[in-house]
C-alpha cells in the first residue's frame, strides 16, 4: 500500500524534477539571522544529507520545510508544485514526514496508540487500532521495521523508539523523511540497524533527509550533501565526490584535524580507586556487579560498552546521584556512597566535577539562563556571594568569560538555555565543571549531538586538563572517541568489567567481542554466540564485531 503510493505520486512528476527544492529561504530570530537566502534541490529516491556546525541552521531549515517554522521570505517545492506550509499538518498533507533528535512520542501510550494518534479515523478508537495494526505488519514486512505493537513506549528502548518515529511518519504515507540527528541518541549498533532501514526506504523510492554532524555517516550511506554555515549554504556536492577533511574544511571555514592530537600520558598516583562496588536500582535489579577500577592523575580511562551495562550507574554513583556498597577512595580518603555526603554538592567539594551523560535532563535546566546554568552546584562558592545573597553580577561576568574561552554560540549569558544549540548547550556544561579545577572529572558522552569543529575543541579541552595532571573516567559508546582519547581502555558487559586494555594494542573488533561478553578473545566464536551476547548486552546482533 505504502509503496504503491509512493510510486504513484513519483509518476506525475518528470525523473529531473526534485522532490524538494527550496528557494531564497530566510528566517530571522529577532537579531539572530538563522538561515540566509538558503536554496536547495532533493532528487527524489535519495538519501540527501545536511551537514553543519551546531547553530548553522540545519534544524531551523527543516523544521520550516514541516512547517513548524514561517519562512520570512523564499518558496517551496514539492514534486514541482509550489506548496504553502503553514503548519505541520499542511506538511503531512503534502507527503512530508519528519523524524526529531528528541522524539516526540507519549512514553505511557503504546507503540500502536503513538502511531495513531492524531491520525485517527473518527471517534471510535477500536477501528483505528485495527486498521494500523495491520498496516504496521505491512510496514514491518516492506521495510524491516519491525516493533512490538502493544509495548508501552517508556518499556522499549531509544532505538526502538526511533523506528516508532519513522512508522509514524509512513503510516501517514510519507514519502518524504526528514530526519533531524537521528543517531545522537544511539548505539553504534542501533546506527548502523537504522542504516540499514534508511537504505531499504531508498530502494523502495522515498527521499530522505539526513541532517548529521557525523561524517562517517555522510560517507556510508548519502548519495549527496549538503554544506551549512552560519546560516548560509556554502556548497552541495556528491557524495563519492568529496571527503570527510574537505567536508569538515566546508563546515568549519578552516582546516580541522579529524583525529585527537596528544602526548603519551605520564599517570601519577592513584586519584580514583574503586573496590567490589555494585549498584541495586529500585527493581532489584544489580547493575554493578562488583566493580575494581583505578585511574591515576594524568590519564584518560575510557569506559566502552554497549549502552545499558552498568556505565550509567558507574557514574551516577561516583557523581552522588545513586547509591552504591563497596569501597571508593579519592586521592586516598573514602567517599560516602550512601546517606547526606554521598550527593552531587559533596562530590564537588572532594573536587569531582561531573559532565552528565543527558546534558538536558542532567546537566542543565533549560529554561534558565546560562549564567544560572553555569552557577549550578557552585552557587555557595564565594566569588559568587554578596554577603548573603548571590552576586548575580559576578556570575554573568564569569558566565560571559566562560563562554569567550568555550566559544559558545551565541555568547550571551541571558539567553535560555533550551535556545542554544546542543553543541553549545554542552560546552556550557564543560565550561562550568573543567573551569573548577577538579582532582577527577567524569563525562559521559561528551561529544553526543555536537558537530566535528565542537568535538575537536571538547577532544581538546579534555587532553588539556589530563596534561595538568588531572585524572579523568570517560564514557562513550563511540569506540572511535574511546580509541583516540584514552590511555587505558576497560570495557562494560552486564555490570562487570570484563577486561582492560592499551589503545595501541587493541581494535575495534577486540573492543567488540570483550562488549559482548566474551573474554577469550583469540579463540574462534559462533555467530550464534555472539549474537546471544549482544542481545543480552542490549546490541544489535547484526552489526559486526
Amino acid at each position: 500500500m505504502t509503496q504503491e503510493t509512493t510510486l504513484e505520486r513519483q509518476a506525475t512528476a518528470a525523473p529531473d524534477v526534485p522532490a524538494i527544492e527550496l528557494k531564497g529561504i530566510s528566517k530571522a530570530f529577532g537579531p539572530v539571522q538563522a538561515n540566509k537566502d538558503i536554496s536547495i534541490r532533493v532528487m527524489p529516491g535519495t538519501i540527501h544529507g545536511i551537514i553543519g556546525e551546531n547553530g548553522a541552521g540545519k534544524s531551523t531549515l527543516m523544521s520550516i520545510l514541516y512547517g513548524f517554522y514561517k519562512a520570512d521570505k523564499g518558496e517551496i517545492w514539492i514534486n514541482g508544485s509550489k506548496k504553502e506550509i503553514p503548519d505541520s499538518q499542511a506538511a503531512i498533507a503534502a507527503g512530508i514526514g519528519m523524524v526529531f533528535q528528541h522524539f516526540k512520542l507519549v512514553e505511557n501510550f503504546t507503540v500502536l496508540e503513538n502511531i495513531i494518534l492524531g491520525a485517527e479515523d473518527g471517534r471510535l478508537l477500536k477501528p483505528s487500532l485495527a486498521k494500523a495494526r495491520r498496516t504496521l505488519l505491512e510496514l514491518a514486512e516492506d521495510y524491516g521495521l519491525n516493533v512490538e505493537p502493544d509495548a508501552l513506549v517508556q518499556d522499549i528502548g531509544v532505538g526502538m523508539q526511533q523506528r516508532v518515529e519513522i512508522l509514524k511518519a509512513l503510516y501517514r504515507q510519507a514519502d518524504i523523511l526528514i530526519l533531524d540527528e537521528p543517531t545522537g541518541v544511539l548505539t553504534p549498533a542501533e546506527a548502523d540497524q537504522l542504516f540499514r532501514i534508511l537504505g531499504r526506504l531508498r530502494s523502495e523510492g522515498k527521499t530522505i533527509i539526513l541532517i548529521t554532524h557525523k561524517l562517517r555517516e555522510i560517507m556510508e550511506i548519502t548519495d549527496t550533501v549538503s554544506v551549512m554555515r552560519r546560516g548560509e549554504m556554502t556548497a552541495t556536492v556528491r557524495t563519492q565526490d568529496t571527503s570527510p577533511q574537505e567536508l569538515a574544511e566546508l563546515m568549519v571555514g578552516r582546516k580541522v584535524l579529524l583525529r585527537v592530537d596528544k602526548k603519551p600520558a605520564t599517570p601519577g598516583d592513584v586519584v580514583l580507586d574503586i573496590k567490589n562496588l555494585k549498584v541495586v536500582d529500585e527493581k532489584g535489579v544489580e547493575r554493578l556487579r562488583g566493580i575494581d577500577l583505578q585511574v591515576r592523575a594524568g590519564e584518560v580511562l575510557g569506559i566502552a560498552g554497549v549502552a545499558g551495562n552498568g556505565q550509567s550507574e558507574l557514574l551516577e554513583v561516583l557523581g552522588g546521584y545513586a547509591d552504591g556498597t563497596g569501597e571508593v577512595r579519592l586521592n586516598g580518603q573514602s567517599l560516602d556512597l550512601t546517606g547526606r555526603h554521598s550527593d552531587g554538592q559533596s562530590r564537588r567539594a572532594r573536587g569531582i566535577a561531573h559532565v552528565p551523560e543527558d546534558r538536558q535532563r542532567e546537566g542543565l535546566i533549560m529554561d534558565y539562563q546560562a549564567w544560572e546554568n553555569t552557577a549550578f552546584g557552585y552557587h555557595h562558592d564565594p566569588e559568587y556571594r554578596a554577603g548573603v545573597l548571590m552576586n548575580n553580577a559576578a556570575i554573568r561576568n564569569d558566565t560571559a568569560e566562560k563562554m569567550e574561552r568555550f566559544d559558545v554560540r551565541p555568547p550571551n549569558p541571558k539567553l535560555a538555555a533550551k535556545n542554544f544549540s546542543g553543541g553549545n548547550q554542552q560546552k556550557i556544561v564543560l565550561a562550568r565543571e573543567i573551569e573548577r579545577n577538579p582532582d577527577l572529572l567524569l563525562v559521559g558522552q561528551p561529544t553526543r549531538g555536537v558537530d566535528i569543529g565542537a568535538i575537536e575543541f571538547i577532544h581538546q579541552q579534555i587532553v588539556a586538563l589530563r596534561d595538568q595532571g588531572k585524572a579523568i573516567l570517560l564514557v562513550s559508546v563511540e569506540l572511535e572517541e574511546i580509541l583516540a582519547l584514552s590511555d587505558r581502555i576497560a570495557v562494560m558487559f552486564d555490570g562487570r568489567v570484563m577486561g582492560e586494555r592499551l589503545p595501541e594494542d587493541t581494535d575495534e573488533k577486540e573492543l567488540g567481542l570483550l562488549m559482548a561478553g566474551i573474554t577469550d578473545t583469540n579463540a574462534p566464536h559462533s555467530v550464534a554466540e555472539v549474537e546471544a551476547n549482544l542481545a543480552h548486552a542490549g546490541g544489535d546482533p547484526h552489526k559486526e564485531v
